[in-house]
């Protein structure tokens, strides 16, 4: 074969080459959080976007907005209400404002473990998701925060330890208002992007957060003291508007209900360990450990938890809802006492 054969043959298989079609990328989802780049739940989104990516044949991706560059959860979800972006990762707070009874989950001392968290979620997803559709958001799956713990400056033993503190609240959360209201603590409300600068000037001297995030977000540079007691669990989620979601063809919006279930399953896994690793790591920082000192302390609190989700019924969720839950998790426990 001549040389210039060779070459002609080159260019022409060169040619034919380029004029293959490639998939170009047809749908993009602006997806943005509060979570900082770089933290446990940014990673597994980015993991989540590269298998929607390869299953669509780079049809489909997410472009991220991390670190609370977009807002506040309120900021966000006004921004994809009016197209500016089209998803979230959103806690409670967010997820309150497109399905109330959501917030059922975020009430304290409701949750005493995570094999609880696991059955209720598991029991009651199906009636969320359609919630969260009549907001105007598909659910593609809970992306848990974890338990929340109370940080100070001062050791906190008992209820009445509290007395005195200067307790963040996060602005406009019925939830946190009834918690304090029933512990008799007056808090100052602000913006989640307002309380490392709170802390560092002594607006307040208590938050509550889950660990991994205290440190994702800096706070307990700011703190000595964590009570371990969960006041809460924090729940999460990815939410899509379903005005794009239902622009999405049929197959695409499989790929991505399909990844989102495991992706973010194993994301709720992942945050669990972190949170778990993330009270060593806090503990090696010089943040000590407090407890409550006797049962019926415990207990109290435990109360208060039931006479703040009492509270709630009728503002956020029905008493039905409320019974449901309580009574699935008394009969949890009753079958699973050693859990």
């Amino acid at each position: 074969m001549s040389k210039f054969f060779r070459g002609t043959l080159a260019l022409f298989s060169f040619l034919c080459l380029s004029t293959v079609p490639v998939l170009a990328q047809q749908y993009t989802i602006k997806f943005a959080t509060v979570a900082p780049e770089g933290s446990t739940w940014m990673n597994v989104m980015k993991e989540y976007d590269a298998a929607v990516r390869k299953e669509s044949g780079g049809r489909l991706g997410f472009k991220f907005y991390p670190g609370g560059i977009a807002g506040d959860e309120k900021d966000v979800l006004r921004k994809i209400r009016i197209g500016q972006y089209q998803a979230g990762g959103f806690t409670g707070v967010g997820m309150g404002e497109i399905a109330p009874e959501e917030r059922i989950l975020d009430t304290p001392f409701l949750f005493r473990n995570t094999a609880e968290i696991d059955y209720i979620y598991k029991k009651f997803t199906p009636e969320f998701s359609q919630a969260f559709e009549k907001g105007g958001f598909v659910f593609l799956g809970w992306a848990e925060v974890g338990f929340v713990y109370v940080f100070t400056q001062t050791p906190i033993y008992s209820a009445k330890d509290m007395q005195g503190v200067k307790a963040w609240m996060w602005e406009g959360d019925p939830i946190a208002q009834v918690s304090f209201k029933v512990l008799h603590l007056s808090p100052i409300p602000l913006s989640i992007t307002d309380v490392n600068s709170a802390l560092q000037t002594g607006m307040i001297n208590c938050v509550y957060s889950p660990p991994l995030a205290m440190i994702a977000l800096q706070w307990f540079t700011n703190v000595k003291y964590m009570l371990d007691l969960p006041l809460a669990n924090s729940s999460g989620s990815v939410l899509i508007s379903k005005s794009y979601f239902d622009t999405l063809p049929p197959d695409l919006q499989q790929i991505l209900v399909k990844n989102g279930q495991i992706y973010l399953s194993q994301l709720t896994e992942q945050s669990r360990k972190d949170n778990l690793a993330a009270i060593k790591t806090l503990q090696s920082k010089g943040i000590i450990l407090t407890h409550p000192r006797s049962k019926s302390q415990t207990a109290y609190y435990y109360q208060t938890g039931q006479e703040a989700r009492q509270m709630l019924v009728g503002k956020l969720y029905s008493a039905d809802l409320l019974n449901q839950i309580e009574s699935a998790l008394a009969q949890f426990r009753k079958e699973h006492p050693g859990k």
